[in-house]
């Protein structure tokens, strides 16, 4: 038989209800034809729930055991699934992560995969089951403990499995019934995307786009896994949703698909480095050491030997690097006569895969920006995304601009 994955996120199992509803969407699927491997959170809030009895307990945890804790939602979830399709008389049996084995590395609540070997499940197809409900999120170290992959990663486990069995398709049910140009609730023209290329969407997922987990992208994309991105609350078909695709398979690209922000953003200068070969090298390690997450960098014409280095990262990792840099400072390593962060930034973005082929695209960004009197703090580019820091305040505005300026309201 055809295998399927379906991944439902934690808004769509939050109650016994809407378990009910998403094992309904399973034994259709079922019907025709396929055996499935359903990957499912933790009911809404549990997670934030389960974390927040582990700070309380223990502020200085143990992560052996912070992931016991916490992977024990998923569990939760995956039973309940599995005596809801029986219910239904759908032969089913829920999958902890450890049974299957998900097997991954020692980091954690940062894992990663290295392999989901799949004798087991593949045995049980054969003897009649035609749904697996693996719980996503954990896996098992080679030391025998449980992990965990990070805030998001049932997401990734769905492509990880999608990968594995070569699985027609890996659906991804959420409360959104798609991936959109923007961000609905601040641009009411908002369009959903019928296809949107693998690029398109890491960059998208990267930048703020809260949809799909980066991760899970990345690995669709080494994998050529098709993703699909719906809503369990609706009444969905084969056309329904958003399919995450390879650039072939799509007809004609815009030059822009969508614009994305982050208002988590945070602004930082070091002021009067030294200007000699390996200065990047003595600031940017100290702070990846420190697991600050740099963005965006800005370093500025030298005089007289010093120059101004600017670097983004999230508001909530200020903090860390400034101590980081302090710390480098009193070694010896650097030196700088000031550090400021400013913390009223936003991040805002336009991604396309049809900027390859086109020119102008900046200009057009810049132009429209500055119709609106928003002032740009720092700039960066790839082959398919610009991004910019302005002023927080200006950040819906910023994006309401840039979708009219784009035109992307329009179908192409």
């Amino acid at each position: 038989m055809p295998v399927l994955v379906m991944k439902f996120g934690g808004t769509s199992v939050a109650d016994l209800a809407r378990i009910k509803n998403a094992a309904g969407k399973v034994r259709h699927e079922v019907e025709r034809g396929y055996d499935v491997i359903v990957i499912v959170s933790a009911m809404s809030g549990k997670t934030n729930e389960l974390v927040g009895w582990v700070n309380e307990t223990a502020p200085f945890y143990d992560a052996r055991e912070y992931d016991a804790v916490v992977s024990s939602g998923e569990n939760v979830t995956a039973g309940l699934m599995a005596l809801t399709l029986q219910e239904m008389d759908v032969p089913a049996r829920s999958w902890q992560g450890w049974q299957v084995p998900i097997n991954t590395t020692s980091a954690h609540s940062a894992a990663r995969f290295s392999s989901i070997p799949r004798d087991h499940l593949d045995a049980k197809f054969r003897e009649g089951f035609k749904v697996a409900v693996v719980a996503g999120f954990q896996g098992l170290s080679p030391e025998g403990r449980i992990t965990t992959l990070g805030r998001g990663g049932s997401d990734t486990t769905a492509v990880a499995f999608a990968a594995a069995f070569n699985a027609e398709r890996c659906d991804i049910y959420t409360d959104v019934d798609g991936i959109y140009t923007t961000d609905p609730h601040i641009e009411k023209k908002a369009r959903k995307l019928d296809r949107i290329a693998f690029e398109e969407m890491l960059e998208l997922a990267s930048l703020g786009a809260k949809v799909l987990q980066t991760r899970s992208v990345e690995l669709a994309m080494r994998y050529k896994v098709k993703l699909r991105v719906l809503s369990s609350f609706d009444d969905t078909d084969e056309h329904s949703g958003t399919l995450v695709c390879d650039e072939e398979d799509i007809m004609e690209s815009r030059v822009v698909s969508g614009v994305a922000y982050s208002r988590d953003e945070a602004k930082m200068t070091l002021q009067a480095v030294a200007d000699k070969p390996g200065i990047a090298a003595a600031i940017f390690g100290p702070l990846a050491e420190a697991g600050v997450n740099v963005d965006m960098i800005v370093q500025n014409i030298s005089e007289q030997g010093h120059t101004d280095m600017t670097f983004s990262c999230p508001t909530d990792q200020v903090a860390r690097a400034g101590r980081a840099m302090t710390e480098a400072r009193e070694r010896g390593d650097i030196a700088f006569d000031g550090l400021v962060a400013d913390t009223d930034v936003a991040k805002v973005s336009v991604v396309g895969i049809g900027m390859r082929s086109h020119a102008g695209v900046a200009a057009q960004m810049f132009k429209s920006l500055a119709a609106e009197g928003i002032n740009i703090k720092v700039i960066t580019t790839s082959e398919i995304k610009i991004s910019v820091l302005i002023d927080r305040k200006y950040l819906e505005l910023a994006v309401q601009a840039l979708h009219d300026a784009f035109e992307l309201d329009k179908a192409n």
